[in-house]
């Protein structure tokens, strides 16, 4: 993929979006440094690294999301 596809591509997205993508990017960078692929070194993570920062991508925008339920609807109450 070139370069100018990429860009055009990533440009359509909705901003939050776009974040998301650079968000991709400068974890890849973190990861695999700057190098070209071939000459990258992977990283060991931990396990507990790699589940906080899938944990953290998961979970990314969910203050945006529309609330599907309400106490009203629940069943049974926990205190």
């Amino acid at each position: 993929m070139q370069l100018e596809e990429l860009i055009a591509k990533v440009s359509r997205l909705p901003e939050f979006r776009q974040q998301e993508v650079l968000d991709f990017v400068t974890f890849l960078e973190q990861r695999y440094g700057h190098a070209e692929p071939a000459e990258a070194e992977q990283l060991d993570w931990s396990e507990q690294q790699f589940r906080a920062m899938s944990i953290e991508q998961a979970m990314r925008d969910d203050e945006n999301e529309p609330d599907l339920y309400s106490e009203e609807d629940l069943m049974e109450k926990w205190q």
